[in-house]
């Protein structure tokens, strides 16, 4: 079983695909690992594409200890990625990015992969795929959105 580079949660999977973007998605990241209860909630019933692989915990009590904390997917998400050691966690919630960043798990969130969708050419600007989040609901502050497009060299 090869080692993925990252590991998600349900919201940036979620959004990327409300907005069409999966490809993007997959583009800048390649194989991506998910724990099951993150492939029910972003794809129900269905297998995830090929480019997202499920994967089941080996030591589930620390996702039963998070989940005191957190919801479900953002608790398995932690524990998938404390248990593949080296690998990147892409996760969007604040609580479950500072409970991440204790034991040491490099993080990346949606608006910072259109940052590396950028950086790799992939994309020319990163304003517009944010409004479209937004669209979508998903939240971030105008300080944010500012800082994200001050990073991409936007304004």
């Amino acid at each position: 079983m090869t080692v993925p580079g990252y590991v998600a949660n349900s919201s940036p999977l979620i959004v990327y695909g409300r907005i069409g973007q999966m490809g993007l998605l997959r583009n800048v990241l390649g194989r991506v690992c998910i724990p099951p209860v993150v492939r029910r909630e972003v794809f129900g019933d269905d297998a995830p594409p090929e480019w997202i692989e499920e994967r089941a915990l080996t030591q589930p009590l620390a996702s039963r200890i998070l989940v005191s904390r957190l919801g479900p997917g953002e608790s398995e998400a932690i524990a998938l990625a404390m248990e593949i050691r080296g690998t990147w966690l892409i996760l969007d919630d604040l609580a479950a990015r500072r409970l991440a960043e204790s034991p040491g798990i490099p993080l990346l969130g949606s608006l910072g992969l259109l940052l590396k969708a950028k950086d790799q050419g992939l994309i020319t600007s990163v304003a517009p795929l944010m409004e479209a989040m937004r669209c979508e609901e998903f939240r971030f502050s105008d300080e944010v959105f500012t800082g994200i497009l001050a990073a991409a060299g936007e304004i």
